[in-house]
């Protein structure tokens, strides 16, 4: 074997400018969750020509390809998510999307073609013995397309040992690969609350039953979860995000209505806390006699890495970027993820690749109009994607 195909950076080097292409197409013409269509059409057809068997529409848009090699047993799965977001673009730049009000504010264009690019690689030169399943999931943005590929049949049919993903970083220098053993990202889980009393007149309070005044009572009593129930060395949040309630100064509404946002990194204390938030709206709310109702919903699970997988991606990265390019054991993030389904179910890592610092090209936050994924990553990524396949199915 060459020295070229030896080394999948150099490969990846030499071929950034299609691999960039790739991704300003997709970025060109983003599509929201359940409604990438195009984006599944161009991952199938590539992956099609590069011999891999192609299945279309698992979870609705989603393409999953599967390569098998040599007589080896074991099976891998890697992951890209390919959704927009419903976010007006603002970047200017020449490959900006044409859709308005959609756009790739996440990075999920230059997920889509890291792995692409790897895919290619691994079908041409990649010396390896087993099967590889290349995910590419759609509806990642609070849609939940990784359960839908799950309970439609992603690991029935196709078994994977281990499945990894990767996503974008911001504010971390580009290229800098960040791992996490244990819980990575939180669970989120949303809350409405809605407070039902008596309206009137605001002059004459004694003849109302006020749900406004009950509302305000609930949001400060809500702040004494994390400050006194949860553990102080665990990672909890409940925000009250939004209140409605009334129009006028002079008229007492008949209901509040509170919306709240709920993350842990604990799955014990995500139960506590919906348990801790439903006592205290009851107990609340009957102090001041008015009827509260809860519409409690479980979003995405907390995202756990397993310690085995964990530290081989971070061997990966050692070997790829080099022991000073690596945070091997990065702080959590109170963000949430799709993946968190996948590895309850398989095990693996979840990692993150820096798009570059604050003030740098790629310091822009994701869901930002500003944004846009770094294409200095995309030789990176795909590399390590590349890297991380030979050495799993060796």
């Amino acid at each position: 074997m060459s020295s070229l195909l030896q080394n999948p950076l150099d490969y990846m080097k030499q071929r950034s400018d299609e691999i960039a292409a790739v991704r300003h197409d997709i970025h060109h013409h983003p599509e929201l969750g359940f409604q990438e269509f195009r984006t599944s059409d161009l991952v199938a057809q590539r992956l099609e020509e590069w011999g891999y068997e192609v299945e279309r529409g698992l979870g609705g848009t989603g393409v999953v390809g599967r390569l098998r090699r040599g007589e080896g047993s074991r099976s891998l799965g890697l992951r890209a998510d390919m959704d927009a977001l419903p976010i007006q673009e603002e970047t200017g730049l020449p490959y900006a999307s044409i859709h308005a009000g959609v756009m790739h504010a996440c990075g999920h264009d230059g997920h889509t073609a890291m792995l692409l690019a790897a895919a290619r690689y691994l079908a041409q030169h990649g010396t390896f013995s087993g099967t590889l399943n290349l995910i590419f999931q759609p509806a990642e943005e609070s849609l939940g397309g990784a359960k839908r590929m799950i309970e439609e049949g992603l690991f029935d049919k196709y078994p994977c040992d281990a499945v990894f993903a990767m996503h974008n970083m911001p504010g971390v220098r580009q290229g800098r690969l960040l791992f996490r053993e244990g819980a990575a990202m939180a669970s989120s889980d949303y809350v409405t609350i809605t407070l039902t009393g008596k309206g009137g007149h605001s002059a004459m309070p004694h003849l109302s039953v006020d749900p406004v005044v009950a509302a305000a009572s609930i949001i400060m009593a809500l702040q004494t979860i994390v400050s006194r129930n949860a553990d102080p060395q665990e990672t909890a949040v409940v925000t009250v995000a939004a209140v409605q309630a009334g129009k006028a100064n002079n008229v007492i509404p008949n209901t509040a209505v509170l919306e709240l946002s709920v993350r842990s990194l604990d799955r014990k204390l995500r139960q506590l806390i919906e348990q801790r938030i439903r006592e205290i709206v009851a107990a609340q709310a009957s102090s001041f006699g008015v009827r509260a109702e809860v519409d409690y919903r479980q979003g995405y699970s907390v995202l756990v890495n397993t310690p085995g997988e964990t530290e081989f991606a971070r061997e990966i990265g050692r070997k790829l970027v080099g022991p000073d390019n690596i945070e091997p054991q990065c702080n959590a993030l109170t963000a949430s993820e799709d993946f968190a389904f996948m590895l309850e179910k398989r095990p693996g890592c979840y990692l993150f690749i820096g798009n570059g610092e604050d003030g740098m090209p790629g310091g822009c936050e994701v869901h930002n109009p500003g944004y846009d994924f770094n294409d200095h990553n995309l030789p990176i990524g795909a590399a390590y994607w590349a890297m991380l396949a030979e050495e799993f199915l060796r």
